[in-house]
């Protein structure tokens, strides 16, 4: 191992030792407020693991144009990260704006996005590293994104079995949540755990650098910009107050069950669905925020007539013939409508571009995999979703075949099916496999 690999390599550990010590002291006292935390945030092993992260991720440049290409290759690392050490140090540190842009939703609308500088993408990686183990002490079994060693499919797990008892859904949609995010009680809530005036400082700066977009700056006074780093703790910071109002005064009506801003609540009865409705509207006036009821349902899952659509899926109760001639209904999840839309556009986008015919389709087909390997893994948690996903495997072998044909000049675009899934069923990842 070489002296910057070991660098990096003792660099990490110091700050899973940091992160390990800080989420005991906070899991051992939760009404502990700890007060000497903004040297942690700028100390130079935490800094060069925030850069680390932040350069693993990539992504584009902020406001300033700056990249990480450039400040690799040009301006220099170790350059780069002396001046933020000093800036922060000296309490010079001001963020930027960040640049908004737009990305397509579901639906056909768009998503805003905020992309912050390098720099502030790294100074809110550090910040995190430091405040992040002493609110997970705090967070609840029933939140499950953005969150260390949590995923979707334990979310998801936890559907399955929720649905064994329960056959009522209210699934809630939050209007606009990360634009809509109080500050000041975000702040006061950050307050409960934090007393060094120097982070709460740090955090305020970011929720007030404001929003560039076509060229003019505008400083809302409510929201977390989403794309910052540091936006998703927040976020589950702000919501971990309904979580655990929700464990601790309104448990015995339902299961909720949370990934960010979107969550489920599983109910044995339609009163006690109808009851949680009534308490989440509560709960979501105290936070100053409103539920999107074009998008929030109650869901029936005694049979198989109605689903919900959850992280991706659409979760409904199948039924399996049992012997005897009786039917179980039992839940599962299958890729949602409009997930199988996206990924047929993405392999299209692969596949499409003429630039791409001067590639062997074996050449083509090993890059197509990584794509094919990530529905895979993500998609295929339930027997159910094979039938789903061998209709993709189907649409990846026709787009292999408009290919194939492109390159002969062939005017059959459909023809040569046979020859194309014999040329690379070796190679193709098979989705349902």
């Amino acid at each position: 191992m070489n002296v910057r690999k070991m660098t990096n390599y003792t660099n990490k550990v110091k700050a899973q030792e940091l992160w390990k010590t800080l989420y005991l002291c906070a899991k051992e006292c939760p009404t502990r407020r700890f007060h000497a935390l903004y040297d942690k945030i700028y100390r130079p092993d935490i800094l060069w693991e925030a850069w680390q992260r932040v350069k693993r991720k990539k992504g584009s440049g902020g406001v300033d144009g700056q990249t990480i290409e450039q400040i690799v290759l040009e301006y220099g690392e170790k350059k780069f990260m002396n001046e933020l050490y000093l800036e922060l140090k000296e309490k010079r540190y001001h963020p930027s704006p960040v640049l908004r842009t737009y990305i397509p939703k579901d639906d056909g609308k768009k998503r805003p996005l905020g992309i912050p500088t390098i720099k502030d993408r790294v100074v809110q990686m550090a910040t995190k590293m430091v405040i992040e183990p002493i609110f997970e002490a705090d967070f609840h079994d029933c939140s499950f994104g953005f969150r260390p060693k949590r995923n979707a499919h334990q979310a998801m797990a936890k559907i399955r079995k929720a649905s064994k008892k329960c056959f009522w859904v209210v699934d809630v949609d939050i209007q606009g949540y990360f634009d809509n995010i109080n500050q000041y009680k975000l702040m006061k809530i950050l307050e409960q755990r934090i007393s060094d005036r120097r982070v709460l400082k740090l955090v305020r700066k970011w929720l007030e650098s404001g929003i560039m977009e076509e060229g003019k700056i505008r400083n809302p006074i409510t929201g977390t910009p989403q794309g910052g780093v540091i936006s998703p703790l927040l976020a589950n910071i702000y919501l971990n107050t309904m979580d655990m109002l929700w464990e601790k005064k309104f448990k015995d009506l339902g299961e909720l069950i949370r990934y960010a801003d979107d969550f489920v609540i599983m109910c044995k009865t339609k009163q006690q669905a109808l009851e949680s409705i009534k308490v989440i509207q509560s709960i979501m006036r105290k936070l100053d925020l409103t539920i999107n009821r074009n998008k929030s349902r109650l869901v029936n899952l005694w049979n198989d007539i109605d689903g919900f659509d959850f992280l991706g899926f659409h979760n409904r109760k199948f039924p399996i013939r049992r012997k005897g001639g009786n039917t179980l209904y039992v839940m599962s999840h299958i890729p949602k409508r409009n997930a199988m839309k996206k990924m047929r556009s993405k392999i299209k986008a692969y596949t499409e571009p003429r630039n791409k015919l001067y590639l062997d389709i074996r050449e083509l087909v090993k890059g197509l995999n990584r794509k094919l390997q990530g529905f895979k893994n993500y998609y295929l948690i339930s027997a159910h979703a094979k039938k789903w996903l061998n209709r993709i495997d189907w649409y990846v072998l026709e787009r292999l075949t408009l290919f194939h044909n492109k390159k002969r000049n062939n005017r059959k675009k459909h023809g040569n099916l046979k020859d194309v899934r014999k040329e690379v069923k070796h190679i193709l990842v098979k989705l349902a496999s």
